[in-house]
């Protein structure tokens, strides 16, 4: 079992060849990558049809918007079950039947004759396509540890970061040749090739004298032991509340920028693209200049303190309190706001799982889980006043915000030194 304090490098493919290991490396952090940027694949991809959906399915524009939120569930229910089931049978057997699941589930979607056909479906996407985003943390935590742990966490915000870039625009062209079913005939065939790609390059990571032999009953203590270490449980929340700031934002952006300030759909697509690139810029930031120089716990408060203060301009702005603001100053607060979280994210993620060597696989299912159930909670709140006002969805970012901070500093108490991680 790995030591609780260690903070250098030690991956399985180290035992190769430095060439070999190089080449290894790169691998799994390709596939990692393509692991983590499938759902938001999943999801962005799809946003651009929504209007036609509605009309070819001839169902209420709320019951399309099921689609999204029976996904977005299913992706975080999916973890709890995969999760220990990873700690359990090793990392590629639930990998690859979750990938093969979602390929076929993805595949009837691009079928599916009415609504409700589409929304049960797209929640068993989710529920497989848990599998990798679970699975691809705790390969991480396998491999890594320390602040190496949280440099590789900020490459893979790089690669996965460039999936909500691209998406709507992959989606836009798709619909240009072809329907909103073309969008699930693209993603399966992307699934298959990840799926081929995993079951060829991505070996076990977790040794069999390292999985646990319990069923369903040593699962559920497992989990119950990782919320009662208070540590953990306050960078999971702390992690999980940041997410909804920014699922608040991807939420409720489409009609900020497009129908309050007026911009056009090519506008908010450039707009998207940039605040992804600067969470992506700032991940790598984090990475590559300051972890290892700076403490983790510094850089994370950092990072919520950003947050917050963007949200508070948010607010201020969308409330009129400094009169019209336009769109460019409401534009350079969102790419703050979404900037930061490549301080936030990633940092929360290494914390947390720094503390679980004896159960990465739960812990990754508890942190995915929490993330997109408090994002689910928290992205219907920003259309509660309708589509004509952005105070909503700045009032959800300055409390999710306010909360996040509040976790971390009163459960992680980041100015102590941190108890020894739980080994049950």
């Amino acid at each position: 079992m790995p030591e609780s304090g260690r903070t250098t490098t030690k991956p399985h493919i180290a035992d190769a060849p430095a060439a070999t290991a190089r080449r290894a490396g790169l691998l799994v952090t390709l596939v990692l990558g393509g692991l983590t940027a499938l759902p938001p694949l999943s999801m962005d991809m799809y946003l651009p049809a929504l209007p036609e959906v509605t009309e070819v399915l001839r169902a209420p524009a709320a019951t399309v918007q099921l689609t999204l939120t029976a996904c977005l569930a299913g992706m975080a229910l999916g973890q709890l079950v995969v999760g220990p089931m990873s700690d359990k049978w090793g990392r590629r057997r639930p990998l690859l039947i979750g990938m093969i699941v979602y390929v076929l589930a993805t595949a009837v979607c691009a079928l599916a004759p009415s609504a409700g056909l589409l929304i049960g479906f797209r929640l068993l996407q989710g529920l497989a396509g848990a599998a990798g985003i679970v699975i691809a943390r705790a390969v991480v935590r396998d491999l890594y540890d320390g602040v190496e742990m949280a440099r590789f966490f900020s490459t893979l915000m790089l690669i996965s970061g460039v999936a909500p870039i691209v998406a709507p625009l992959i989606g836009g062209q798709i619909l240009r040749i072809t329907d909103w079913r073309g969008v699930f005939h693209v993603l399966t065939g992307v699934g298959i090739v990840l799926t081929l790609v995993v079951w060829r390059f991505l070996h076990e990571s977790l040794p069999p004298e390292r999985r646990h032999a319990g069923g369903v009953g040593e699962a559920l203590r497992t989990m119950r032991g990782l919320l009662a270490d208070r540590v953990f449980t306050g960078y999971m929340l702390a992690g999980g509340l940041a997410f909804a700031v920014l699922f608040a934002y991807i939420s409720a952006s489409p009609f900020v920028v497009q129908e309050i300030y007026g911009a056009s759909p090519q506008t908010f697509s450039l707009l998207f693209g940039l605040n992804s690139v600067g969470l992506v810029a700032v991940g790598q930031i984090n990475g590559r200049l300051l972890v290892g120089r700076v403490s983790l716990d510094k850089v994370l408060g950092w990072g919520l303190g950003i947050i917050l203060l963007a949200s508070v301009a948010l607010l201020l702005m969308t409330s009129g309190v400094f009169g019209e603001p336009g769109l460019v100053p409401v534009a350079a607060g969102l790419f703050v706001l979404m900037s930061a979280m490549g301080l936030a994210l990633p940092n929360t993620q290494a914390q947390a799982l720094m503390r679980t060597p004896h159960a990465a696989g739960s812990a990754s299912a508890l942190l995915g889980t929490s993330s997109f159930l408090i994002g689910a909670v928290a992205s219907p709140l920003v259309g509660i006043a309708g589509e004509t006002t952005a105070v909503p969805m700045a009032v959800v970012q300055v409390s999710c915000a306010v909360a996040a901070i509040a976790c971390f500093l009163l459960l992680c108490r980041p100015w102590r030194a941190a108890p020894e991680p739980r080994n049950a």
